[in-house]
């Protein structure tokens, strides 16, 4: 690892006006530990995004004194855009480290490698998974603390945001809690973790299991895990079920974005009424851990006003008989005692 101080510039390019495939640049934005000086979009070139200077090129964001550039998109299937390789080739010239958490490995690319080692900077890919995983052991099932997994009605919802704000509110309570990340995004804010939905299918369960176990020896009484995809996604629900399996959740946080009918980028793929999704995540549990819904987190971003995202979350709490809120915009402390409650 490279001992200069982390200073990130985030190549958003096309992409970092997008809450859905821009989710990775907001990640690291409002968690991560490492400044961010500056934000690559040729498009918003001129702007801020939350204080943060927009930059159209390397060469602009250069007087700001970035050390690593950071792919902040997540696009689908994981594939660098074709304008893209010019940007990272800049970067690299540049002299700045380079981290991606895109399914498209830049440590593999033979004409990267040359110049990353010309210009002496690192790649990392944040997706590649460890070495040696396997399937579960059963330590998932011997882990001294109590695990929360969050799950979702589509991707891109909130799973991650849900879980970090509920562990920072336990650590602002004084609880011995740890944050158990499982994507690029998350991997990038913690500084450890396993990109489940780059691992073989048949050790999902098994790099889950192994998550939760490390979350545990970090000290983690309360681990709350990072959910991906969704049972009901037509093309990422591979991963949500074995994850669910893998880290053997004690209680499920469910997420879902208020007003969502469909599933986004699949037309004609509705989302089950949320009391049908409760019961779909209770009976698909591990039948050993046969984990509850205890509350709801409700994203109601796309709501402007407070007074309509109180009824939002208010007609999601009756829908379902349980504790609903939206962690962000009100803060977590009310599903904190939900989930605590129910432990």
């Amino acid at each position: 690892m490279s001992a200069r101080p982390r200073r990130l510039l985030i190549l958003g390019e096309g992409f970092s006006h997008d809450a859905h495939y821009g989710k990775t640049m907001r990640g690291i934005i409002r968690y991560g530990p490492d400044p961010v000086v500056a934000i690559l979009d040729s498009a918003r070139a001129g702007e801020t995004h939350d204080g943060i200077p927009v930059v159209g090129t390397v060469e602009e964001a250069l007087p700001f004194e970035p050390t690593v550039a950071v792919v902040g998109v997540a696009t689908q299937g994981g594939r660098f855009p074709p304008a893209w390789r010019a940007l990272l080739k800049r970067s690299i010239s540049s002299g700045l480290d380079v981290e991606s958490g895109l399914h498209e490995f830049i440590s593999d690319d033979p004409e990267l490698i040359a110049l990353a080692r010309e210009h002496g900077v690192e790649l990392r890919d944040l997706r590649r998974p460890p070495e040696g995983l396997s399937v579960p052991s059963g330590a998932n099932l011997e882990v001294d603390a109590k695990i929360v997994l969050t799950v979702g009605s589509d991707c891109a919802i909130g799973k991650k945001t849900v879980a970090v704000e509920l562990d920072l509110e336990a650590r602002r309570r004084g609880l011995e809690s740890v944050f158990v990340p499982t994507g690029q995004t998350g991997i990038a804010i913690a500084g450890w973790g396993i990109a489940v939905d780059a691992v073989v299918a048949d050790f999902l369960a098994g790099a889950a299991e192994q998550l939760v176990v490390e979350g545990a020896a970090r000290g983690g009484k309360l681990l709350f895990v990072e959910g991906q995809g969704s049972l009901v996604h037509p093309l990422y629900s591979g991963v949500t079920l074995g994850l669910m399996h893998g880290s053997a959740p004690h209680a499920l946080v469910l997420c879902h974005r208020a007003g969502s009918t469909e599933i986004e980028g699949c037309p004609g793929h509705p989302i089950p009424p949320l009391k049908d999704l409760v019961a779909l995540h209770e009976r698909i549990a591990l039948p050993r851990r046969p984990a509850k819904v205890v509350c709801l987190a409700l994203n109601t971003a796309d709501l402007p006003d407070d007074d309509d995202a109180r009824a939002a979350i208010e007609v999601t709490s009756s829908e379902t008989g349980l504790p609903a809120d939206d962690p962000v915009r009100f803060g977590p402390a009310y599903l904190l005692d939900a989930i605590l409650a129910r432990l």
